[in-house]
């Protein structure tokens, strides 16, 4: 199976059918785990399944991709209490060896109805089709331009060299669409006391026109990981997609967030 193939069978094993035997087959026994909450290792998680299965956890795939050993999920969970809300948004990282799931990143977000957005768009609609094959290496360098350019803070004026003038279509809650619609929630966090500061960039995973990008920062005075979905269009990021949560000052376990 290939790396994309692996990952899915182990989160069906997991989160729908809940049966430690399948899904302990598709874990490695030292499974390294950086949500700050779940203790690393294989064990702990199929222990917890019976608590999911209760608790009557779903699961949706919205997208999927994968470069190289790391597959990217982006999902919602539903019932997901133990998650910590109703319905969570999650981006999921995966690293596959030897056939078989070796480490877990994520990041989740409580979801926020599209009626409730500033966009009007949800967290996980829009485009979800992967294109541009040949294109991969391309709209990942461009992504990894703007990380170090705008996010990074190296060339902030650069911005339009990156993002769509035209076309920039937005699913984090509080932003609207377009450069306009950015701008506009940037200044009102700021004047609020939380200006978004990112600091560095851990992980990047691109397959087409999508690219993946996992980083640490400050919200305000909050230390912060920020996991970014950008969909590349003409050569310019045209839509995109986020989780924000807070990095707590102590884990369960001594991986860290990244």
């Amino acid at each position: 199976m290939t790396p994309k193939e692996i990952v899915l069978s182990a989160v069906a094993a997991l989160f729908t059918k809940f049966d430690p035997e399948a899904a302990g087959q598709l874990l490695k026994e030292d499974y390294i785990q950086h949500n700050p909450a779940v203790p690393t290792g294989a064990a702990p998680i199929l222990g917890f399944l019976p608590i999911l299965k209760d608790h009557r956890l779903s699961v949706t795939n919205h997208r999927v991709l994968s470069e190289g050993d790391l597959v990217v999920l982006h999902s919602t969970y539903d019932n997901a209490q133990a998650f910590g809300g109703q319905t969570m948004v999650a981006f999921d990282v995966f690293r596959v060896q030897d056939g078989k799931l070796a480490e877990h990143w994520d990041n989740l977000q409580a979801a926020v109805p599209a009626s409730q957005t500033a966009s009007g768009n949800s967290m996980t609609d829009g485009a979800t089709e992967i294109r541009d094959l040949d294109k991969t290496a391309e709209n990942r360098a461009l992504v990894e331009a703007f990380v170090k350019d705008v996010l990074l803070g190296a060339a902030p004026q650069k911005i339009t060299d990156y993002i769509s003038t035209m076309t920039y279509t937005q699913h984090n809650p509080m932003v609207g669409n377009g450069l306009d619609g950015l701008g506009a929630a940037l200044k009102a966090m700021a004047e609020a006391g939380q200006a978004m500061a990112y600091t560095k960039t851990h992980l990047i995973v691109a397959e087409g026109n999508f690219v993946f990008t996992a980083s640490e920062g400050k919200l305000g005075d909050t230390s912060t990981a920020f996991y970014d979905l950008f969909r590349v269009e003409g050569d310019k990021i045209v839509e995109h997609w986020d989780t924000i949560s807070a990095i707590p000052a102590e884990m369960v376990h001594a991986n860290g967030k990244f």
